[in-house]
């Protein structure tokens, strides 16, 4: 498999990709998992099993700990994560909006009714999977998070998908997609194309799609995040993977 290291014309903040300590490798084509020599960036080749529910509760102390931050400030409650820490598929979204502010839980309302749609439309039920988001508060008046803001919350994000371990990440909107890999081109650019993303020493298969907030905004795009449900179908089955 040939790799490539990010496209250093692309405008990426290199202060950025400093403080989160990763190194980002993209590839569009299908990663082989065939080899015979084990993957040591596979996380089922990490001998030592981490406590999933013990590393997020010290995450969620840790984010909770953030000193000068309007989006705490200006927030009722951390939404953390919520569905099955086991399951193989992670998915990030931007930012929580009023009804998660209130709940402390990913996708309600409005966005949480066209997400199950979305997922359901594959054979997968919400509560399969594991969901979270980029920042992990409310921003203010749903504004969309500023880079420093979303520079910040990186680094929990990292964190949060070491302790998860996914074999799928799906990156819905813009700013989870920033978070993630440093892009900041135009989402419409980057979706549905299937990427490589090596975070603290272990390779993931990220893909980008549209929010669920940002379809309901403009519906007529629903038939892209229709074509990138059925990459995410494709992949399942090629990684034989239980959802």
């Amino acid at each position: 498999m040939s790799k490539k290291v990010i496209n250093q014309n692309t405008n990426y903040s290199a202060e950025l990709l400093d403080s989160i300590e990763s190194n980002f490798i993209f590839d569009e084509n299908p990663i082989n998992r065939l080899s015979n020599t084990p993957n040591v960036l596979d996380p089922d080749n990490i001998v030592e099993k981490i406590d999933k529910k013990k590393e997020l509760s010290l995450l969620r102390k840790l984010i909770n700990s953030v000193e000068n931050c309007s989006l705490k400030n200006n927030s009722q409650k951390i939404v953390l994560g919520d569905g099955n820490i086991d399951s193989p598929i992670m998915l990030v979204g931007e930012a929580p909006g009023i009804e998660e502010d209130k709940t402390g839980i990913s996708f309600q309302a409005e966005v949480g009714s066209l997400l199950n749609k979305m997922l359901l439309a594959i054979n997968i039920k919400k509560e399969n999977i594991y969901s979270t988001y980029a920042v992990n508060f409310r921003p203010p008046e749903n504004r969309k998070p500023t880079s420093i803001e979303i520079k910040k919350y990186s680094i929990f994000l990292q964190k949060h998908i070491s302790i998860i371990q996914p074999k799928i990440i799906i990156l819905m909107g813009s700013t989870a997609m920033e978070s993630l890999t440093g892009l900041n081109s135009k989402i419409t650019i980057e979706r549905g194309k299937w990427k490589e993303v090596i975070v603290k020493n272990t390779s993931y298969n990220v893909i980008i799609t549209f929010n669920p907030s940002y379809l309901l905004r403009v519906p007529e795009n629903k038939k892209y995040s229709w074509k990138d449900l059925k990459l995410i179908k494709q992949k399942i089955t090629d990684l034989n993977l239980d959802i």
